[in-house]
């Protein structure tokens, strides 16, 4: 997969996950790069320009990519076996915008979630989504699932309490104990969670909304959210 932009490459060099690393040109930031690439034992091979615009299609590259392993994808039972005892978990029913899917993540990373699951269908690619995390794609563990509401099920059974995001939800502020194992879904853009998804959540919440738009960007809810649990659990502790 080929990653571009100063801060994508970054983090995943500090991930261990670039193969090799392509420069143009000449700025100090880019000297970083290079220096942290040598140190690391990554090849560094000077290109053209131009030859970094066709491997960005176009994109801002800043002066450097990245050739670097895709990032490992997990089961949904091995994501569950690295979390921790009283995971913070989110799980995405068919997000397709990779701005909003990248801006998940670095909340995600932010936050220090224990994972984020994500349907394989219905979804951005992971390849557009680099760009858009900001490289925290590099630090968040990621488990591909077919069936969202299957998952959920999973979930359940592994004893982690299902929430899922709605505008029509029980407050989620008021009397939910998010200090429990919690996954917290989120639906797509506009269309909100899919019945079947909805239906399997053990419980539906809503973020307090005083304005007048009746919805929050799913990124700004995703992070709303976590943030309200790693108070409980903070205060709790």
């Amino acid at each position: 997969m080929i990653i571009y932009g100063l801060n994508p490459v970054r983090e995943a060099l500090r991930a261990g996950r670039v193969r090799e690393l392509r420069i143009a040109g000449a700025s100090s930031r880019v000297t970083e790069l290079e220096r942290l690439a040598s140190r690391s034992g990554v090849p560094v091979r000077r290109v053209p320009s131009a030859a970094l615009d066709r491997a960005a299609s176009g994109g801002r590259h800043q002066g450097v990519t990245a050739e670097v392993d895709t990032p490992p994808d997990l089961t949904l039972e091995a994501l569950l076996a690295q979390a921790g005892a009283s995971p913070l978990l989110l799980v995405l029913d068919g997000i397709e915008d990779p701005q909003n899917l990248g801006a998940i993540l670095r909340v995600a990373d932010a936050a220090g979630v224990d994972g984020v699951v994500r349907q394989t269908r219905r979804a951005a690619s992971l390849g557009a989504v680099a760009r858009s995390s900001a490289g925290a794609m590099a630090h968040v563990r990621l488990a591909s699932v077919v069936n969202v509401a299957r998952a959920l099920d999973e979930l359940k059974a592994a004893g982690v309490w299902t929430i899922g995001l709605e505008a029509d939800g029980e407050p989620l502020y008021e009397g939910m104990d998010l200090r429990l194992p919690t996954a917290f879904v989120l639906g797509s853009e506009g269309k909100g969670l899919r019945r079947l998804v909805r239906e399997r959540c053990d419980r539906v919440a809503s973020l307090p909304q005083s304005g007048r738009v009746n919805s929050l960007n799913v990124a700004v809810a995703a992070g709303a959210a976590v943030y309200e649990a790693i108070r409980q659990r903070h205060h709790a502790g």
